[in-house]
């Protein structure tokens, strides 16, 4: 599978890069694409793995949200309903008309406000390492859960990645981002989507514990809860393999077959 190729593509008055990898013509591939939404402060970068073993199957696309990954910042800072308007628009203008949301982290936020907006182009969501626990609402909760995290259950690979996206990002723009994450109450909204829910962790993510993504299942009209052992909140780089698999028999999609080490319960 070659690389993506990145795209700028401007939506809803705001620019914004799609990496993108599609099935080669005469293949059969068939069925929606799978579209992946990054968290605060960082890019698709830490998606690139998932991103490559997912493009073996199904088209693929990661997406740049405008003020990070290098894009230009807008004017404001965006609501998340605003970066799911952002993502249905510029994946229009490529001509995906329906796809699987998989968002990490504040990506679940803008994965929810997507369904919502046009449930009709959503048949799938995933949301990996959901926030915000609703019983830690708070900055410096959050901020000791993810310290925690990048400490004893993140690999070095996934911290560089990560730090050096936020060193991008910038302290200003990630806090003004911040206040967004914080304020957003996915567990008001998840109840309005009409799409099946697939809410995964990581066994060890002090970020989105057990207890908190099992409420979301509850809360949702139709969800399922899966836990990946031996990993922490960014789930889908240290266990990519994992992932794309689940990801990929939620949605009905013929994959690769390979085993799991997962918890999965209604």
């Amino acid at each position: 599978m070659s690389r993506p190729v990145r795209i700028e593509v401007k939506a809803a008055g705001h620019l914004g890069h799609v990496f993108a990898s599609r099935q080669p013509v005469g293949t059969g591939a068939t069925g929606p694409a799978v579209v992946l939404l990054h968290g605060i402060g960082v890019s698709h970068r830490y998606l690139q793995r998932l991103h490559g073993l997912l493009a073996l199957t199904v088209d693929t696309y990661s997406i740049d949200l405008p003020g990070f990954g290098g894009t230009p910042a807008p004017e404001h800072v965006l609501t998340a309903a605003e970066h799911a308007t952002y993502v249905l628009g510029a994946l229009e203008q490529l001509g995906v008309l329906e796809f699987v949301v998989v968002g990490h982290s504040m990506g679940t936020q803008f994965a929810v406000e997507a369904a919502r907006q046009q449930p009709q182009r959503i048949p799938h969501v995933v949301l990996m390492g959901p926030v915000v626990n609703d019983q830690r609402r708070s900055v410096a909760r959050q901020a000791l859960a993810l310290a925690r995290d990048c400490l004893f259950f993140e690999s070095p690979s996934s911290n560089a990645i990560v730090f050096t996206d936020y060193l991008r990002c910038g302290p200003g723009w990630y806090l003004k981002n911040l206040k967004v994450m914080m304020d957003y109450r996915i567990e008001a909204r998840i109840g309005g989507v009409r799409a099946p829910v697939l809410v995964l962790r990581g066994a060890h993510d002090p970020v989105a514990p057990s207890e908190w993504c099992r409420r979301l299942v509850a809360g949702a009209s139709t969800a399922q809860y899966l836990e990946i052992s031996g990993t922490g909140h960014v789930v889908q780089h240290n266990r990519a393999n994992e992932v794309a698999d689940s990801i990929l028999a939620f949605a009905g999609i013929a994959g690769t077959g390979r085993e799991t080490t997962q918890e999965h319960t209604g």
